[in-house]
């Protein structure tokens, strides 16, 4: 905790799915998140993990989408949400339904994102990565070049 805070999730962390669609959330990450946490699909096309009371932010967002004609985004949100917490060896485990929805096949990177943890594919999240380093270089807040 930081001043009566949970420590925000921080950094970049290479891994690599195994065979039963598992990979080991790092330890710093791991001991933050808690006993309890929940895994969905998410914007972007990466999955999200989430502790209990941000899934509860995340989730009423969701709804509210719902009420202004996003219905669709609701069910699929919910329908492959699931509870995923560590096991003793650190592994979280990911439905087959949210690795397709995320392109999880082996090599994932696993990244904190203050509030929340996302789980990408390792070739997507370099895109992403790099769209966003070019937006920070610029300073303009334009979009990155194509």
């Amino acid at each position: 905790m930081v001043d009566g805070r949970r420590a925000p999730f921080l950094g970049e962390y290479q891994h690599a799915l195994d065979a039963k669609g598992r990979f080991i959330l790092p330890a710093r990450l791991r001991d933050q998140l808690g006993d309890v946490a929940y895994v969905t699909s998410d914007d972007d096309g990466c999955l999200a993990l989430w502790r209990p009371e941000e899934f509860d932010v995340k989730a009423s967002e969701i709804r509210e989408r719902a009420r202004q004609g996003e219905r669709d985004v609701q069910r699929a949100f919910f329908a492959g949400a699931m509870e995923a917490s560590p096991d003793k060896q650190g592994r979280v485990a990911i439905s087959q339904a949210l690795r397709d929805f995320a392109g999880l096949e082996r090599d994932v990177v696993v990244v904190g994102l203050f509030d929340h943890i996302e789980i990408w594919d390792a070739a997507a999240w370099q895109q992403r990565k790099d769209a966003g380093e070019q937006r920070l270089a610029a300073g303009d807040g334009a979009p990155a070049p194509s």
